[in-house]
């Protein structure tokens, strides 16, 4: 039996099911409902009743797993909740997004079918329509939601979030949950500003902080909180065992994707 994806119509899913499919996976589900809203790449839309959606992903997911005899569930899910663990306050509406994070892991885990939890960084990657979105933006000078430039966090090129999930398929890691982030933890400031840079536009324009009532008629308040939070500085662990990252530094991964695009 072939690799059964949950959300497979995800960017993420469609990734995923071409690096399953090369690799020859056979019998294991991977759950990545959800995971269009683990980039930092949209303006919260992404967050919209996000809790009864990933619960119920997650529960069919489970269901699927088990009718199909899966040797094991994958569950991709957020490694920004790392930063709640460590005692980061959240407010409302992101902490119930949280909550539901980690009751869908808590679920997984518990299940019958062997399962482990990966908790990715935030995505980006060539197949981003969020980032082709930006691109679009910042060619005719719109400004962006840039939030806090001190507030350092942890990304994750699709390719590798792929390749780090198909690696986590082993029956050594059933019961565990690990971590899948780059080497080089910087802010959401720093890495647009560089993304404007390799599409030609050298000066971004950023929303000032005190625009932010204003700002909420487009951006959602879970942007707005995400791009504030940042992760521990130590970087969170564990890791997939054998695995590391292609682009530890998401402007090395930024270079891949204008490289990719090429028009």
């Amino acid at each position: 039996m072939k690799a059964v994806i949950t959300g497979l119509q995800s960017e993420l899913g469609a990734i995923l099911a071409q690096g399953a499919a090369a690799a020859a996976i056979q019998n294991i589900h991977f759950n990545v409902v959800g995971q269009q809203a683990n980039t930092l790449l949209h303006d919260g839309h992404a967050w919209a009743d996000f809790p009864d959606k990933a619960l119920a992903g997650t529960r069919r997911a489970l269901h699927a797993a088990q009718v199909g005899k899966a040797q094991m569930l994958i569950h991709a899910s957020f490694a920004f909740v790392h930063a709640f663990e460590r005692g980061a306050r959240l407010k409302a509406p992101l902490r119930a997004s949280v909550q539901a994070l980690l009751a869908c892991e808590e679920l997984v885990l518990s299940a019958p079918v062997p399962a482990c939890v990966v908790r990715l960084g935030y995505l980006y990657g060539p197949d981003s329509a969020d980032l082709r979105a930006y691109r679009s933006a910042f060619r005719i000078g719109r400004p962006y939601w840039s939030g806090a430039p001190q507030a350092l966090q942890y990304h994750l090129h699709q390719m590798d979030a792929a390749s780090v999930l198909l690696r986590a398929a082993s029956a050594h890691n059933a019961g565990k949950t690990f971590y899948a982030t780059d080497g080089l933890p910087v802010s959401f400031t720093h890495m647009m500003d560089s993304f404007a840079h390799r599409v030609g536009r050298p000066n971004p324009l950023h929303l000032p902080l005190w625009l932010r009532p204003l700002a909420h008629l487009i951006i959602r308040e879970e942007h707005m909180q995400q791009t504030a939070l940042p992760m521990p500085p130590d970087a969170p662990r564990p890791s997939v065992p054998k695995w590391k990252p292609k682009f530890a530094d998401c402007r090395l991964g930024l270079d891949q994707v204008v490289a990719t695009w090429d028009d």
